[in-house]
């Protein structure tokens, strides 16, 4: 028998590569979670211990992007069984306590950071923010690659949204390494509180798009993303 490749064989090969592709995704959903809730864990550490609100604000954000991470990797996991795109109740769940707590988040990191600026708080250092922004921006690249590359191969709009919201955190991360060296090569101790104000306005963008997208509207938030 001759091998046809566009035959039952084609097909299979076919199917193959999307499972692997939403292997990829799901993983990628999986790696997300874990260094948001290292990243958390370390950032909030430091930036408690020198006195940097804005390492802990940002400590803080991927504590609440673990959550956010989980709705993510539901999601991927569903589409590969039905390759829906309609979000169902674990996801709207998960988007609508990560929307609050974004929200919860922003104000606190609004306040402290003007209360801050007020009484001309100044960190220990801002060292740690330098050294965790770096490995950030080296991570999220990374992490918005794949993801763009396997949102673009499923023809997935959900996977897709995903890399642009990471690329948000990308911009968090651009936010503390700025803040952090000029305080580091000033000593300008508003800076920090400057630089948490910075994340606090990302976190209430963050915020309203988790709830948009949690009733199903079209997110317009800074990360670009659609559906």
């Amino acid at each position: 028998m001759l091998y046809c490749p566009h035959g039952k064989d084609g097909m299979d090969i076919k199917a193959s590569a999307k499972e692997e592709l939403y292997r990829l995704a799901s993983a990628l959903a999986c790696i997300t979670v874990a260094y948001n809730l290292v990243e958390g864990i370390v950032s909030a550490w430091f930036g408690f211990d020198d006195d940097s609100l804005a390492l802990f604000g940002f400590g803080l954000d991927s504590f609440v992007e673990v959550v956010s991470g989980a709705g993510i990797w539901h999601m991927v996991r569903r589409q590969r069984s039905n390759r829906q795109e309609e979000r169902d109740r674990f996801e709207r769940t998960a988007l609508r306590i990560t929307g609050y707590c974004f929200y919860l988040l922003a104000a606190g990191l609004l306040v402290s950071g003007a209360y801050d600026i007020y009484h001309g708080h100044a960190p220990k250092t801002t060292f740690w923010g330098i050294v965790v922004s770096c490995v950030s921006i080296l991570s999220m690249w990374l992490l918005i690659h794949y993801k763009v590359k396997a949102g673009r191969a499923l023809e997935s709009k959900a996977i897709m949204a995903d890399a642009a919201c990471t690329r948000v955190c990308l911009y968090l991360s651009g936010i503390l390494l700025a803040f952090s060296v000029g305080y580091r090569f000033t000593g300008i101790g508003w800076l920090d509180s400057a630089g948490a104000l910075g994340i606090s306005w990302f976190c209430y963008k963050e915020g309203k798009e988790a709830l948009e997208k949690a009733v199903g509207l079209t997110c317009s938030c800074s990360c670009g993303c659609k559906n």
